[in-house]
C-alpha cells in the first residue's frame, strides 16, 4: 500500500475538515495516540523490567496504526499528500547524515 492510498482510506473514516475544531480535534488526537505509546512502553518498563521478549509488540502496531491515521488526516487538512511528508523527513535525514548532524538536538541541526 502506497502512502496516496493509506490517505486516501484514512479520510473514509474522518469527520469533514470543515467540521468545528477540527483542527484542534486531529492535533489532540495525535498527541494523545503518541502518548498511549508511550503508555505502554512505560508499562513495560515497569511491569516487565524492560524484556525485550515480553513487549507487546501487537498492542503497540495498533497504537502506531491510530498515529499514522492520525499523521494522514492531519496533513490532508493541510492540503499536504502524505508521500510529501515521508519525502521532506527522508530528505531531512539524509542532509543531516551527510553532514554528521544525525545525534544532537534541535530542528535545524
Amino acid at each position: 500500500m502506497t502512502f496516496q492510498e493509506y490517505q486516501k482510506l484514512a479520510l473514509r473514516t474522518a469527520a469533514p475538515a470543515h467540521k468545528k475544531n477540527e483542527l484542534f480535534h486531529l492535533v489532540l488526537g495525535l498527541v494523545g495516540e503518541s502518548a498511549e505509546i508511550g503508555e505502554k512502553v512505560k508499562k513495560w518498563v515497569r511491569d516487565q523490567d524492560s524484556d525485550e521478549s515480553k513487549l507487546d509488540k501487537e498492542a503497540l502496531t495498533k497504537e502506531l496504526g491510530d498515529v499514522l491515521w492520525y499523521i494522514a488526516v492531519f496533513a490532508e487538512y493541510l492540503d499536504i499528500p502524505m508521500e510529501d511528508v515521508a519525502q521532506k523527513n527522508i530528505d531531512k535525514l539524509a542532509d543531516r547524515l551527510r553532514r554528521d548532524k544525525i545525534g544532537g538536538s534541535g530542528d535545524n541541526r
